[in-house]
């Protein structure tokens, strides 16, 4: 694999040096990872990781099918312990994670115990034979935990915006619902605006404000 090749390859699983052209196997390019002798490569990996399998790609059989030695095959496993350190210290509990985490040795958790620690402590530690940096993990990590934090924030507020949408449609007609929102925003009612929200709005809006009717809504509805 050619070295711009492997890095526009390196740029889909989230290390941005060159914009991606094309496909990819993306298990044989984790695997080309583990071969490399590149630290900086292998400090990302847990970031390389978790898009790999955001997408549903990443299947460790396959990516240790693709390593001939005991060595590369040990290696994998490192740095698979390693992701799964730095996933648990930022709070994201993965389901398959958690599902791999469940097959490991007993060994294999003691790894995983003195990675968190290593981690936490944040001086450099020995890993496959190969010298690694908590910083320079962590602020790798930050790239991604901040964007995907972003997309998932926005994701929610859309969510949120469609249901209270949808809610609100529920509950009142058209222009009883124009009606709320500009009282919600403070705008100013005319006359006849004002006797109509008074009339028609503001009684439904007492009795949605009412926390016993809100407790029984909820427990009616099965929520």
């Amino acid at each position: 694999m050619e070295n711009k090749q492997f890095l526009e390859k390196l740029s889909r699983l989230g290390f941005p040096l060159f914009e991606p052209t094309e496909e990819f196997d993306t298990n044989e390019v984790l695997a080309e990872v583990v071969k490399t002798e590149n630290v900086r490569y292998w400090e990302g990996f847990p970031v390389l990781l978790v898009n790999a399998r955001k997408y549903g790609l990443f299947d460790y059989s396959k990516v240790e099918a693709s390593l001939k030695t005991k060595e590369l095959k040990e290696r994998l496993k490192a740095l698979f312990l390693l992701s799964l350190a730095v996933y648990s210290l930022n709070g994201m509990g993965f389901e398959w994670s958690r599902s791999y985490g469940r097959q490991l040795t007993q060994k294999d958790k003691d790894t995983f115990k003195k990675l968190e620690i290593y981690l936490k402590g944040g001086s450099e530690f020995d890993l496959a034979g190969y010298r690694f940096s908590p910083d320079r993990i962590k602020k790798a990590f930050l790239y991604y935990s901040t964007d995907d934090a972003n997309e998932t924030r926005a994701m929610m507020e859309r969510h949120d915006e469609l249901s209270l949408e949808f809610s609100l449609s529920k509950v009142f007609s058209p222009k009883q619902k124009e009606l709320f929102k500009k009282k919600l925003k403070g705008e100013l009612l005319t006359k006849t605006e004002r006797e109509y929200f008074s009339r028609s709005v503001k009684k439904t809006v007492t009795a949605l404000a009412n926390p016993e009717l809100h407790r029984l809504a909820q427990k009616v509805a099965g929520l």
